[in-house]
Parts: structure tokens; C-alpha cells; sequence
């Protein structure tokens, strides 16, 4: 049996604004990802697990400042001087689409770090490869179409073909990676890639380009025991009381509020020929707290406004309490007539919510009435310009900020019309 530790998706630093720790001087959001990745870290070591697995995107793109890269590289020497062996995969924030770039993992290749391997081609490893672990792994890690595009000669204009053609040399490259393998020893697939059938969460606000999907049924062979995947950051199992486990980790933290209901953690698995178990451990991550109030309950039929005591009381009222939001990030949406706008004390909820970490206050007015053309106007007979002023009037914004506005409508405009020059 070999006890892996698979964890996936730590993008350290893509939560690098916001309130700064005063000891650190680190973003406290960008210390709740390290204190995750700390967390993993030491349950590797403490575990002694035969070998670490990350599965990709140890960064928010592909051009990390030092800082964090410092940050991640404490880390995995960290297990590297325990001893401890570590595969790192290259997923799609890690890798630059020009050709013949870095990607953000190569000084670990460039320096042989020990205990360190960087996989970043589609490879299979055998036991001679993996410090003599009785194991096979089978990696794939993010291949960009413009990559394939070069090699095959493709035209930009042909994006099914593409995909396609990659999932033609993919399926070849497996099959020929799975006849070399030993069928008396265990063998893990690991895939920085969107599988058919995997469930998104809200990370695909962070996704870069276009995504291929991967066959799910190249996975499930009767010669792998266990998929560790990465890319997607929704904790999923593929195939649920089947065999071989697929299993997307999921991200170490939350990223964003489409991820606020969703648990985050790294999988303990115990590989072994047709007999791999696995368990999910969670991670005590950032609460997200995902609020939305629609006042509109509050408009009488005459049409008058309530007072803007009763309206404020509302919203207390359906606010979480002190306890609850405390350190926690929290959104609040609020939905209200526009001529209520006026009403709205800012200060007041803000001082309600002190205990959050962060507050995001959005204001959702609704437009009282549809913009209407005089009678003898037809639209065709305005501008997209003269369009868009009047928009902004019937919204009653104020007059520099329509200047503001029609100005940079003007310029988007001049820019889309010299590039189909």
C-alpha cells in the first residue's frame, strides 16, 4: 500500500488585496491560502504519507511576484527536507501559452530540488521514477490549444477541430502510456483538466481561455486505481462507488462568493492494486457569507416611501448576527426602488456588519419606468451614442458621470470600428 496525500488548486495569492496582516504585511486573505497549504503540509509530515501529489495551479496566473513565490517555496522544501516525495503537476495559471517560456514551477526543475518533481508533459513514471515507490503515475498535465495549434498546424478558426484533434492524440497517448504499464503494480492518473461530467463551482470567474474536456471514460480503465485530478475546485468524486476513484480535490480555499457553499479540503488515499480507499479531509477555510434582501415588501400601493427608520430596521433585522459574521466575508445585496436610493444608510451597515472581515455592499436599484422614445422618433434614426445618453439620463445619474460614461463609450466605439478596418 502507498499513502498519497492529493491536494490541488492553492492559487496563493489570487486573493492579494484587501486588509494587510500587521506582522506579515501579507494580505490577510493571501495568509488564509498559506494557512491552508500549512495545513496540508504538515499533515503529509505528520502522516508520513509515502508521496505528495498537487495536481496544479499553485498560483493565480502565470507571472507570480517573488513574494508569493517565496511563500509557496517555504512550503515544499518544507517537505522536501522531511523526506518526503513530491510530484508537482503544471496546470493552465502555471504555464505561459508562448512556447519555449517558463512555467511558474520551473526552478524546482532548474535547481533539482530534492524530493521535487515537476511534471509538465504528458509522461507515465514508474517505481525508478518515483524515488522507488512501488507505483505508476500516469501524468497529464494542462495542455493549452494554442500549443496544439502550432504543432498540428491548425487554423484559429477551427476551435472544434482543435478539440478534436486533441482529444484524438490524448486518447492515443494514454493507451500507449497504459499498455507500458505494469498491470501487477498501482497506477495514478493525474489530470490538470475539466473531465466530462464534473460539476463547477464559481472558479470559472478565474479560468484562463477555453477549456477542453476531457473523455471521462479514458479515465476509468481497468488498469488505473485512482484519478487525481485538479483544475476544477468543486470537491467531486466522478465515479461514485465505482472503480477507480475520480476524484477532483478541490481548491484549498474559497476564491470567490460562487464557492460560499462549498466545503475545501485535500484527499488522504491509500493506492493499492484494485483496493485503493480514500478519504476527503476538510479545511476550517474563510466563511463567505452570501446575503440578499429585496426591500420592495416595503412599497405601499400608494406609491409613498417608508420612513427611512423602517426601512434601515428591516434590513437589521434580516442581517446575520454579530457572532455569525465574525471574520467572515460577507456580500450583501440590496434590492430597492430607485427613488428609495436616498434612503440607504451606508455608515449604519457597515457598522452593523463590523464584525466581517470584508463587507461588498451592492445596491440593486430598480428602474421605475422603461425609456421611451418621443412618439415621432424611431431608434434606427439615433446613434448608438445618443442611445446610451439617454440611458444614463432615465437612470438619473448625475451629469459628470454621463460625461464620464459617453466618453468611454465613445472611445470603445472608435476602437471596434478601426479594428474591423
Amino acid at each position: 500500500m502507498v499513502r498519497v496525500l492529493h491536494f490541488a488548486d492553492a492559487h496563493i495569492d489570487i486573493a492579494n488585496r484587501g486588509r494587510q496582516d500587521p506582522q506579515t504585511g501579507l494580505p490577510v486573505r493571501v495568509l488564509d491560502f498559506l494557512t491552508a497549504l500549512d495545513t496540508i503540509v504538515e499533515t503529509a509530515i505528520r502522516e508520513k504519507v509515502d508521496l505528495v501529489l498537487f495536481a496544479g495551479d499553485a498560483y493565480k496566473d502565470r507571472t507570480p511576484v517573488p513574494t508569493f513565490q517565496r511563500e509557496w517555496g517555504k512550503r515544499i522544501i518544507r517537505l522536501s527536507r522531511a523526506g518526503i516525495p513530491t510530484l508537482m503537476l503544471v496546470g493552465n495559471h502555471d504555464v505561459s501559452p508562448a512556447v519555449g517560456r517558463a512555467h511558474t514551477l520551473q526552478e524546482y526543475e532548474t535547481l533539482d530540488v530534492p524530493n521535487v518533481r515537476v511534471l509538465n508533459r504528458p509522461t507515465l513514471l514508474k517505481p525508478t521514477d518515483l524515488w522507488g515507490l512501488p507505483l505508476q503515475v500516469l501524468a497529464i498535465p494542462w495542455i493549452s490549444r494554442s500549443n496544439l495549434m502550432g504543432l498540428e498546424e491548425l487554423s484559429g478558426r477551427e476551435p472544434e477541430r482543435i478539440y478534436e484533434r486533441l482529444q484524438e492524440i490524448l486518447s492515443q497517448l494514454v493507451e500507449r502510456f497504459l499498455a507500458q504499464a505494469d498491470p501487477d503494480l498501482p497506477l495514478i492518473i493525474t489530470a490538470h483538466a475539466s473531465v466530462e461530467g464534473a460539476v463547477y463551482g464559481g472558479e470559472r470567474l478565474i479560468m484562463l481561455g477555453n477549456d477542453f474536456v476531457l473523455p471521462r471514460g479514458l479515465l476509468v480503465h481497468p488498469a488505473v486505481d485512482y484519478v487525481a485530478l485538479g483544475h476544477i475546485h468543486k470537491h467531486q468524486d466522478l465515479n461514485p462507488g465505482g472503480y477507480p476513484p475520480v476524484v477532483y480535490a478541490g481548491s484549498i480555499e474559497r476564491v470567490d462568493f460562487g464557492e460560499a457553499a462549498d466545503e475545501k479540503g485535500f484527499v488522504m488515499v491509500e493506492v493499492e492494486r484494485r483496493a485503493t480507499r480514500y478519504t476527503w479531509q476538510r479545511l476550517n477555510g474563510r466563511k463567505f457569507i452570501d446575503k440578499r434582501i429585496n426591500l420592495e415588501s416595503l412599497e405601499n400601493t400608494s406609491g409613498e416611501k417608508p420612513l427611512p427608520g423602517v426601512l434601515m430596521e428591516y434590513i437589521r433585522q434580516r442581517l446575520p448576527a454579530p457572532p455569525e459574521v465574525e471574520g467572515a466575508v460577507v456580500r450583501l445585496v440590496l434590492e430597492y426602488p430607485r427613488a428609495w436610493e436616498s434612503l440607504l444608510d451606508e455608515n449604519a451597515l457597515r457598522k452593523w456588519l463590523e464584525p466581517a472581515l470584508e463587507v461588498h455592499l451592492v445596491r440593486q436599484p430598480r428602474a421605475e419606468t422603461r425609456l421611451r422614445l418621443a412618439g415621432d422618433t424611431a431608434v434606427a434614426q439615433r446613434s448608438p451614442l445618443e442611445l446610451l445618453e439617454l440611458y444614463w439620463k432615465s437612470l438619473s445619474l448625475p451629469p459628470q458621470e454621463i460625461q464620464a460614461l459617453q466618453a468611454l463609450a465613445e472611445r470603445v466605439l472608435a476602437q471596434a470600428e478601426n479594428s474591423l478596418d
